[in-house]
């Protein structure tokens, strides 16, 4: 018996408790430093009011933290069918799903919002490289890396297809550039910016990045493929 083989197993497992209870404190660290202007937008949100709510980017974060317990049982669910079906990885391909819709659809709203001149105002563009980034700001940069980050950090876990940083970053950008391009086709009172594509393509990278250590596993051995059945005896 091969005893390192053995210990593995334990010490894969402690991992990814300890990864787990650190994105959890850091998700709690985070609703606890915004926890006031969170807290604002909960009477409109608990009143099921549009307005005050999914309006506004309180509004959609606050909503984003209450989903979560449901993104996680959601999870749990798909995990425990694919292993009752005998799939290999199963909580790796169900946690990939549910991160990569729960993560990205908040960021993507918040992208879509209309401004005040949305419908009136003609769509606006900026096509010189880096100029856009000055006039962002600290959290600009920061919430324009996150937009597709969960997509680049589940998607090659996932997808085996998806498992290179060229593909990634082709994904990132085609991504980016679709939602630059409804902003202005929708006239949403937003500037279509070269910058928020580089940047947004960056966030995507450099989180695919993080969890190359999971997708390069998935693109070596498939995992959505169901275990074969032990042949009859005799």
């Amino acid at each position: 018996m091969n005893r390192d083989a053995s210990l593995s197993v334990p010490l894969r497992r402690t991992r990814r408790i300890v990864l787990l209870g650190l994105a959890i404190l850091g998700l709690a660290s985070a609703a606890f430093v915004g926890r006031g202007p969170l807290l604002m937008s909960a009477p409109m949100c608990v009143a099921g009011r549009w307005h005050g709510c999914f309006d506004t980017f309180n509004g959609v974060v606050l909503m984003t933290l209450v989903a979560l317990p449901l993104a996680a049982l959601v999870a749990w669910a798909l995990a425990r069918r694919r292993r009752a079906a005998g799939v290999i990885s199963a909580w790796r391909m169900s946690l990939a799903e549910v991160g990569m819709v729960h993560g990205t659809v908040p960021f993507l709203w918040l992208t879509m919002m209309p401004g005040a001149g949305a419908g009136t105002v003609p769509g606006r563009f900026s096509l010189v490289p880096l100029r856009d980034l000055v006039v962002m700001g600290p959290l600009g940069i920061v919430g324009n890396l996150l937009v597709f980050a969960s997509l680049g950090f589940f998607a090659p876990m996932r997808f085996a297809a998806l498992a290179s940083v060229p593909r990634i970053l082709a994904l990132g950008a085609g991504s980016s550039v679709l939602v630059e391009t409804a902003q202005y086709v929708l006239r949403l009172d937003r500037v279509s910016s070269v910058d928020d594509v580089l940047v947004n393509t960056a966030g995507a990278v450099l989180a695919g990045l993080a969890s190359r250590r999971w997708w390069r596993t998935t693109a070596q051995a498939p995992s959505d493929q169901p275990r074969p059945a032990p042949a009859p005896a005799g």
